[in-house]
């Protein structure tokens, strides 16, 4: 690797320091929600919508992302549509049913409130090898799927 030398972290302090990262994504995700007209939940939505890309989401499959039941996701998608972030499309495989698809606009008002935190984050990774960043990739990844596997036992168990 040929990134610059760290600091010494134990698996303690890192630990701590993404607690720290979650508790203040948590508030900037409910600020930036707010800005934008819309609840965490919507904002989330909207963020997997626009994530889907060329492959439109049902609301099925959109709860499931987010971790709603079906009836709560009717709400969201009414209120994202009314706001002007997604529409409703029927699926060209099967008129029956029917796609979110993120307004065009969606993505623009999404990447204006984002855009200047990813520029900064991009200068965070600058400073990184690609070795670093491959690690910083692989841990956030491995790290995510612990999270959500364990969110399926909390709620198997009753706890969450």
């Amino acid at each position: 690797m040929n990134g610059k030398a760290r600091p010494p972290a134990t698996p303690a302090e890192a630990l701590a320091a993404m607690d720290r990262l979650i508790a203040t994504s948590l508030v900037a995700q409910h600020a930036i929600a707010q800005r934008l007209g819309l609840n965490v939940t919507d904002l989330t939505c909207v963020g997997h919508i626009l994530g889907a890309a060329d492959a439109p989401l049902t609301a099925g499959e959109l709860a499931v992302r987010a971790d709603v039941t079906t009836g709560a996701i009717t709400g969201v998608v009414n209120r994202l549509e009314s706001a002007g972030f997604v529409e409703r499309r029927a699926d060209p495989a099967d008129r029956r049913r029917v796609r979110i698809v993120a307004r065009d606009s969606a993505s623009r008002r999404i990447y204006e409130v984002y855009e200047p935190f990813y520029d900064r984050l991009a200068e965070v990774f600058a400073d990184y090898s690609p070795d670093e960043i491959a690690v910083l990739g692989d841990w956030l990844t491995r790290t995510g799927g612990l999270m959500s596997t364990y969110l399926a036992e909390l709620r198997e168990r009753g706890d969450a």
